[in-house]
């Protein structure tokens, strides 16, 4: 009676024999939880983005005389009952915040955070052009919320 075949006899001779094999000690010290996004591009320069990426920090990424800091850039609009709608829309590498022009006794005020009291009237100046009044806002470094606050009979 014969207990090995051949072919079996020769691949447990090959795996005992066969020298010590070890996985390679690789590491992923950095990743993102990404998608969507796109290109964005401008003169002779383009770069390539995602949405949803928590590694977007204030810290700048660096390299030869060129320096991208990453991260999120969103304004709100706080909806005051009774208030005028207020409304946000990109306009380049700004927004404008705006409501209508013949809203009146209204003022912008901006705050850091929706938990604080601490709400401010807009310091830029506000425009008018007969149809609505707005703002022109920069990115703004950190948290940045507004709303239209009554000053008076509406």
């Amino acid at each position: 009676m014969k207990l090995f075949s051949t072919p079996l006899l020769v691949l447990l001779l090959a795996t005992t024999l066969a020298p010590e094999t070890r996985a390679q000690s690789f590491s992923i010290d950095w990743f993102a939880i990404a998608g969507g996004g796109g290109t964005s591009t401008g003169s002779v320069f383009s770069v390539n983005g995602t949405i949803g990426q928590p590694a977007a920090t204030g810290s700048p990424m660096t390299g030869g005389n060129y320096s991208l800091t990453g991260g999120f850039w969103a304004l709100y609009a706080v909806q005051t009952d009774g208030a005028p709608w207020l409304a946000i829309s990109r306009t380049n590498n700004a927004v404008m915040v705006y409501w209508s022009s013949t809203s009146t006794n209204w003022v912008l005020q901006q705050n850091a955070s929706l938990s604080s009291a601490n709400w401010t009237i807009v310091p830029e100046t506000i425009m008018d052009n007969g149809t609505l009044k707005y703002i022109i806002v920069n990115p703004p470094g950190g948290n940045r919320f507004y709303r239209l606050f009554s000053q008076g009979n509406n």
